[in-house]
């Protein structure tokens, strides 16, 4: 099952695993990339996030995740879909901010402009359909 769901949708519920298996969910802005299909193996949907976050933790113990689409409060609107995620950098994490820029214009600038006063670091993450492979 490819993210055809999340298309015009403006939240995603991202669900990460703790060290003991128990699922964690999270409403959550994304982008999916345009350039690829969302319906293909190699769809893929950028999120951001603070660095010291608990779910990059879980990522970085535990890339397997699951989407499903949901309003701003969390409220689960389709099926849950197994992905995978990573964090990028690099030319990546810029492509993801971009697009994630483009999305929620204004919303996320003004975000970022009151992060300048509480400098922390951010990272990206990609998801990724289950089957993708590099």
């Amino acid at each position: 099952m490819g993210f055809e769901a999340f298309g015009a949708l403006k939240y995603l519920s991202l669900e990460t695993l703790r060290k003991s298996g128990v699922g964690v969910r999270t409403p959550i802005w994304f982008a999916a990339d345009p350039a690829r299909n969302l319906g293909s193996g190699d769809a893929r949907l950028f999120v951001y996030t603070e660095a010291d976050s608990g779910k990059v933790k879980r990522i970085r113990n535990n890339g397997r995740v699951r989407i499903a689409p949901c309003d701003m409060r969390g409220k689960i609107l389709g099926d849950w879909v197994e992905a995978r995620a990573e964090i990028v950098i690099g030319n990546d994490a810029e492509h993801g901010m971009q697009l994630l820029n483009k999305k929620y214009l204004p919303w996320k600038q003004l975000l970022d402009f009151f992060a300048k006063f509480r400098p922390h670091e951010r990272a990206v993450i990609a998801i990724l359909p289950v089957e993708t492979r590099k």
